[in-house]
């Protein structure tokens, strides 16, 4: 049995791996229509069984979440980018059927959903677990020691004797030091669904041996689900009514604006529908100057179409990196919503928290007192890597001939199985 398994539950997906008998790393394999799947969209869907009683709640993980909430999205709870609520102190709890479910819990319930898909791979476990945490949390005031302490009680349940936190571009940078010919000063970024966090590590492989320093790390709240957001909030919440205005107490008053954050954000969307701010829009709607807007908006949230929206929009973004503007349609708008995306504008959207993800890189350079003629490999992982005009940012710093890709849903996952087979596992605790 190996001596560990890597866990890389991220905001987008999850994935699972180990180093079987000392051997290259390998994620493992869940069985789905027919093949195999090896990274996990990170999602839960809960709904009544009538069938069993009328106070049964069944649950789903992944992929089969999803097909759930396909086939019958309006009897079910969809939650999806959980992680971003792992070091919140705002978020405490949430009621999925009258029942209290903590971070710690939904984690554990994702987490027993995969085991029993992955059927004989994860029916022994090892008494190591070595978990990717980012550099820098997402949300509103992170508090990484909730976040940690969240994850042990949710993993206490299965049995691990050892917990070891390792940085998420550690474990990409360890994925990525077994291409390398000779020793090389690497640079990680690792571009997920909530952060961007960087690595720089001195890798000796010299004479047959692997040493590996770490020099520094930084990161920031900004990723994947900051861009998407971008464009939810101007292609999409102005045909929602953001900025629009009641009547209230003889005067003309702006909407809140709490409610169309939550709608922007992935996380916060998959509890909005029980929300005390949902609750008073929806009271408010007879009162609203536009109220066909907010009626739309009201209609999206509770038909549960976060995620057909969370697909469109990832999938323009996506367009976006291979063409200069692509047509954006989503049906649940009604017929009257049309937009084209412009990258430039795009990129016009994008520009601050570009500018925040190049001061967090500058952190991590002058942590490590390097400029960046000093950096051998540039190492870019995450989906969001593909972004040209994040990937402008390392072309101009350091070079193209610098930068490589690849394994951009497994190198985490795989880095952490790798660290858990070392002797040394718990020296890269975070």
């Amino acid at each position: 049995m190996p001596r560990a398994i890597g866990l890389d539950f991220g905001t987008t997906n999850t994935v699972l791996a180990t180093c079987p008998e000392g051997g290259a790393a390998r994620p493992l394999l869940f069985p789905f229509e027919g093949g195999h799947v090896d990274a996990l969209r990170s999602a839960l869907c809960f709904w009544k069984d009538f069938r069993q009683s009328p106070a049964s709640v069944e649950v789903e993980a992944g992929p089969w979440a999803i097909d759930h909430y396909v086939d019958d999205p309006q009897d079910c709870r969809f939650l999806q980018s959980l992680k971003t609520f792992s070091a919140s102190p705002h978020f405490q709890a949430t009621y999925l059927f009258a029942k209290k479910y903590r971070f710690e819990d939904l984690l554990r319930t994702f987490l027993e959903r995969l085991r029993a898909r992955a059927g004989e791979a994860m029916a022994s476990l090892p008494e190591r677990v070595v978990v990717g945490r980012p550099v820098t949390f997402a949300g509103a005031s992170p508090d990484p020691l909730l976040a940690m302490s969240r994850y042990r009680a949710a993993l206490a349940e299965f049995g691990f004797k050892e917990i070891v936190f390792v940085y998420e571009p550690v474990a990409a940078a360890f994925s990525f030091a077994r291409k390398l010919r000779g020793s090389a000063r690497v640079l990680v970024a690792d571009f997920g669904g909530g952060t961007t966090d960087f690595s720089i590590m001195d890798f000796n492989v010299a004479g047959g041996a692997f040493h590996a320093r770490p020099l520094a790390h930084s990161g920031v709240g900004i990723a994947g689900d900051t861009f998407d957001y971008r464009i939810i909030d101007h292609v999409v919440l102005p045909w929602l009514g953001k900025g629009t205005s009641f009547r209230g107490m003889g005067k003309v008053l702006p909407l809140p604006q709490g409610p169309f954050a939550s709608f922007g954000r992935w996380n916060l969307l998959s509890v909005l529908k029980s929300s005390d701010e949902f609750r008073d829009l929806k009271q408010t709607l007879r009162y609203c100057v536009e109220p066909e807007k907010i009626q739309r908006f009201i209609e999206l949230v509770e038909e549960d179409m976060g995620y057909p929206l969370y697909k469109a929009v990832s999938a323009a973004k996506a367009r976006l990196s291979l063409a200069e503007e692509t047509a954006f349609d989503f049906p649940p708008l009604g017929p009257g919503f049309h937009a084209t995306i412009k990258r430039a504008d795009f990129d016009e959207w994008i520009a601050g928290d570009l500018t925040r993800v190049e001061t967090a890189l500058d952190a991590a350079m002058t942590e490590a007192a390097l400029v960046d003629a000093s950096i051998d490999k540039v190492f870019l992982t995450g989906g969001t890597s593909f972004v040209p005009a994040v990937r402008d940012i390392f072309k101009r710093r350091f070079g193209a001939e610098k930068i490589e890709t690849g394994d951009e849903l497994l190198s985490i996952a795989n880095g952490l199985a790798l660290i858990g087979e070392r002797d040394d596992a718990a020296a890269w605790a975070a």
